[in-house]
């Protein structure tokens, strides 16, 4: 009979393409990794990894069982579903993953509530971007993902994912107390055309948000500093070095030196929990969605 966790290796191997990324995604080493996959080739009697440069590739047995393991693993999981469905209890393991300002903005009370409601539940979280926690969740590694739509430019979404708003985040600009606009009740995207921005990394989806809803407003943005987290974004602003998206989730007080200032045509982002079909009727899934929410309703 195969052996589940082996068939999970595998699966693991087939979705990351490495046994460095299934060992990651399975949060174990590479050497366990390699040991299962060589117990799996034994227990079927044939060879399902072959070298291919200085990594493996999966032979055609490889994938042929890999495609079987993922059938199986879909099963083992809507099993585990409508098990806790029927005992009705929130217990086991929950892993959530979260963009940064919504891992601070909204982890510490909703994760203090689910362990006060349901001691029962262990729960681990890990800060991830949007795009790649979707694919995680995808892939298993994640039972639920914290994301987000701007308004005028959604997350790109997969078939197989079922989705919950938690709350719609407002963002402003903020700037140098001593810049032209720092005293206006209100601002438009265009009034800072000539600015220099502040933003994210190349290629995350909000940067490529920003970028795209300036030159929808016929605006070239000039972009001189780039940084993941908010704080350093803030802080740069402090300095005088430019200006920046600032939304209120998770933002906490503002650097001295720094005015946030609300825009006229309200920029915001909706903010979501994903998880995957297969895994809907988890009773812990629930109570984590509920735990979000009402953290997400103290905020508004």
């Amino acid at each position: 009979m195969l052996n589940l966790e082996r068939l999970r290796t595998l699966d693991a191997l087939a979705r990351h393409g490495s046994v460095s990324g299934a060992a990651e995604g399975l949060h174990v080493t590479t050497s366990a990794v390699s040991q299962q996959l060589a117990k799996l080739e034994r227990e079927v009697g044939q060879q399902l990894l072959a070298k291919n440069g200085r990594g493996v590739r999966l032979t055609d047995a490889g994938r042929l069982l890999a495609e079987h393991a993922a059938r199986i693993l879909s099963q083992v999981e809507l099993a585990q579903s409508d098990l806790e469905a029927h005992r009705g209890e929130v217990v086991g393991e929950l892993r959530l993953a979260a963009f940064p300002t919504a891992a601070r903005g909204l982890f510490p009370a909703a994760l203090s509530r689910l362990r006060k409601a349901h001691p029962g539940l262990r729960v681990t979280s890990r800060e991830t971007e949007p795009e790649a926690a979707v694919l995680a969740v995808m892939r298993g590694d994640f039972d639920l993902a914290v994301v987000l739509d701007w308004y005028n430019r959604p997350l790109p979404m997969p078939d197989g994912l079922v989705k919950a708003v938690i709350l719609d985040d407002t963002a402003d600009i903020a700037m140098p107390v001593d810049h032209r606009y720092a005293e206006r009740a209100e601002v438009d995207l265009e009034d800072f055309a000539d600015d220099d921005w502040i933003t994210w990394g190349e290629n995350e989806f909000c940067h490529e948000w920003l970028i795209h809803t300036l030159r929808s407003k016929g605006i070239e943005p000039r972009v001189s500093h780039r940084a993941e987290e908010h704080p350093t974004q803030l802080a740069l602003v402090s300095a005088g070095l430019g200006v920046c998206v600032a939304p209120r989730l998770g933002r906490g007080p503002l650097p001295e030196g720094v005015r946030a200032v609300p825009v006229r045509q309200s920029v915001r982002r909706q903010i979501y929990a994903v998880w995957r079909a297969d895994a809907d009727r988890r009773p812990s899934i629930r109570a984590a969605v509920e735990a979000l929410q009402d953290a997400g309703g103290e905020l508004g």
